[in-house]
């Protein structure tokens, strides 16, 4: 096997591919699962908290680990790692698909979910070192983040089809056979790589993040059902707030901390961190309630609720290529601007939702919101690593990749709390879902004063004094002025 210097371009493009594939299943994963949630919960009896656990404890475990998956593939090796993530990952999925309860497909969710962070960010730093020409980098990334969107956008189709015709537990069985042959493909045809010298581990970094995420997650899914007062929701705040105050003073003290706080002295890197739990706090919060309209509320089956989401996959899937080359050539602002403008009046469009809306109100909002999503992954990768020198950018995209999954858990855990705790006697779910309706609505806004706001001069000046401080001597990633 030749090292990874010596690939022709159909050796760069196969090895793309096969990164690519690997995310496809991660991020279908992060979807597909919304279609089945009620018929989990009606096999396992579960309440609506237990439906947030199954997304969120996938999501929560995904985002902590990545930056720790990254910086060991460094260490001992990218396509070693990148193996065994995808032999844990198909092991987990065939775990969760022979779930007996509730509790042990949470259990075997956040083991597909340890498999899981071992593939995007070491995908990522595979791409970052097989694409070396920035422009040919610029246009990997592209397609990397447009495979985001575009998995996640047919989850709900694939999910539904699988649901309805071989129950939910197909939804998990899929994933073996792709992952199984990304991991035949990867032995014949991934160069093995690592870092010339490996970033040190933290682990009371990672130790911090755990418990940050964790307990705070579950302060807001268990807070309604326990009480906010009860003893055991007030531990949890108290060590997530003190896990939140300690993590910065630890990372500025660490040699190597497991988050750079200097990245954020960028403002094109600070503003893709936040853009992308904006974006993906909103695909959460949409997929969780929208599923449980259309299937409760609406009485859809799981196909027909997945077929009411083609607008959403059909417009990511036509954005998000379109995206990716609309980045490479004239840099993140625009694709930004439209995102956020398309989620935001997705969001508004559904704050008028009801047990009987119109398909005049449901197809549009749901074209919007694919509009958006689609429009919204591929400038947040490059806006992250452009600028970065090429040691950093693989650490620089595992930011990136956990911003996404945390967001991801806040919009399930926030805007599913907020719009499940609000349904009553008299209040139905149509109506108690305005709320979050408007959540999404301001994390559209956010998302397109974000885009103009990292975009500016100014902004590009911020990244390029990040990068020298960085490394003086090292040639940045990619030219700072293609974030204009």
């Amino acid at each position: 096997m030749g090292t990874q210097g010596e690939l022709d371009r159909r050796g760069r493009l196969l090895v793309l591919g096969i990164c690519c594939l690997s995310l496809f299943i991660v991020g279908l994963d992060n979807t597909v699962v919304n279609i089945a949630l009620p018929a989990i919960q009606r096999e396992f009896d579960a309440p609506a908290s237990g439906l947030q656990w199954i997304i969120d404890a996938y999501t929560l475990v995904l985002a902590s680990l990545l930056m720790l998956s990254g910086s060991v593939a460094d260490r001992i090796g990218r396509r070693r790692v990148f193996r065994a993530g995808l032999l844990l990952f198909v092991l987990g999925s065939l775990l969760c698909s022979l779930a007996p309860s509730l509790e042990w497909l949470v259990l075997f969710r956040a083991l597909q979910a340890v498999g899981g962070s071992m593939l995007n960010p070491v995908a990522m730093s595979i791409i970052t070192n097989t694409f070396t020409d920035p422009r040919e980098r610029a246009r990997a990334i592209g397609v990397w983040g447009g495979v985001v969107g575009i998995s996640m956008a047919l989850g709900p189709l694939i999910g539904g089809f699988l649901v309805d015709n071989a129950g939910w537990q197909s939804i998990f069985l899929i994933n073996v056979p792709i992952g199984l042959t990304a991991c035949l493909l990867t032995f014949r045809h991934v160069p093995e790589s690592r870092a010339p010298r490996p970033r040190r581990l933290d682990p009371v970094g990672q130790l911090l993040m755990v418990l940050l995420l964790g307990t705070g997650t579950a302060v807001i899914i268990e807070g309604p059902g326990q009480g906010w007062t009860s003893p055991l929701i007030l531990l949890l705040a108290a060590i997530a707030a003190a896990a939140l105050l300690a993590l910065p003073w630890w990372e500025r003290r660490v040699p190597e901390p497991l988050i750079d706080l200097r990245f954020f002295r960028s403002a094109p890197f600070t503003g893709a961190t936040v853009t992308a739990v904006c974006a993906f706090a909103a695909l959460g919060g949409f997929l969780f309630v929208n599923t449980l309209y259309l299937q409760d509320v609406r009485g859809y089956s799981p196909v027909e609720a997945g077929l009411w989401t083609l607008p959403m996959a059909g417009l990511t899937l036509i954005a998000a290529p379109i995206s990716g080359r609309i980045v490479g050539r004239y840099g993140p602002r625009y694709p930004l601007l439209g995102a956020g403008a398309a989620l935001a009046a997705s969001g508004l469009l559904l704050t008028r939702l009801s047990a009987d809306s119109s398909a005049a109100l449901l197809l549009p909002a749901y074209a919007l919101f694919g509009l958006g999503f689609g429009l919204v992954n591929a400038p947040i990768t490059n806006a992250a690593v452009s600028g970065m020198p090429l040691a950093q950018a693989g650490v620089a995209a595992a930011v990136a990749s956990t911003s996404r999954q945390i967001g991801q858990s806040l919009g399930v855990a926030v805007i599913g709390t907020v719009v499940t705790t609000a349904v009553t006697g008299t209040v139905g779910l149509a109506a108690a879902s305005h709320a979050g309706w408007w959540i999404v609505t301001g994390l559209g806004l956010t998302v397109l004063l974000l885009g103009w706001a990292t975009t500016t001069p100014w902004a590009v000046g911020t990244a390029a004094r990040v990068a020298v401080r960085l490394n003086p001597v090292a040639v940045p990633n990619a030219a700072p002025d293609r974030l204009r």
